[in-house]
């Protein structure tokens, strides 16, 4: 006997990225543990997660993982930077950072998913995710501490810079490697 199509709540094909987008939303966690803090904004491994999710899941799914990560902080989850959670982080020096992994992920996914996974291009994405990322988390420094826009750039941006280059190096490699295993 069969079971009624109302029953069948989630299809095979939609549970994969679901499950993926889980995966990275617990993959961006584990990247806020491993910190460096240097000042107002620590140093994380929570935005290549956001870069690989984005390259690796697309616009939507990478989406969906960047937002069960957040309202997991929201709701007090110890998630964000050094064992954090809750309202506090957004409305913080970091905040800005924290929301603008919204749209960096969406750009990121919205590039890869147009270009195919052509590793210039996912270079290319995650340059512009990381200035969406700086766009957002700079902007808010400044209006959360008062400094100028000047100093949040120098205490916010500038110091990171480097890091994230390597980041978007090492995301571009996992990403190239894993595709063909995703695709499967």
């Amino acid at each position: 006997m069969t079971q009624p199509r109302s029953v069948e709540l989630i299809s095979a094909g939609a549970l994969r990225p679901m499950v993926h987008a889980a995966l990275f939303a617990a993959l961006t966690a584990v990247g806020a543990y491993l910190f460096i803090p240097i000042g107002p904004v620590p140093i994380v491994l929570q935005n290549m997660f956001v870069f690989l999710a984005g390259l690796l899941l697309g616009s939507r799914w990478g989406l969906a993982s960047v937002a069960v990560y957040l309202l997991a902080g929201l709701c007090g989850l110890p998630v964000f930077a050094g064992g954090t959670g809750g309202i506090g982080r957004f409305l913080g020096p970091t905040g800005g950072f924290l929301l603008g992994y919204l749209p960096a992920v969406f750009l990121i996914g919205s590039i890869a998913e147009r270009r195919h996974g052509r590793m210039p291009w996912d270079v290319v994405a995650m340059l512009l995710g990381s200035a969406a990322l700086y766009a957002c988390g700079v902007a808010w420094l400044v209006s959360v501490t008062g400094m100028t826009f000047a100093k949040a750039a120098a205490v916010g941006m500038l110091p990171f810079l480097p890091g994230d280059a390597l980041k978007i190096a090492a995301a571009a490699l996992i990403a190239r490697a894993v595709r063909p295993i995703m695709a499967k």
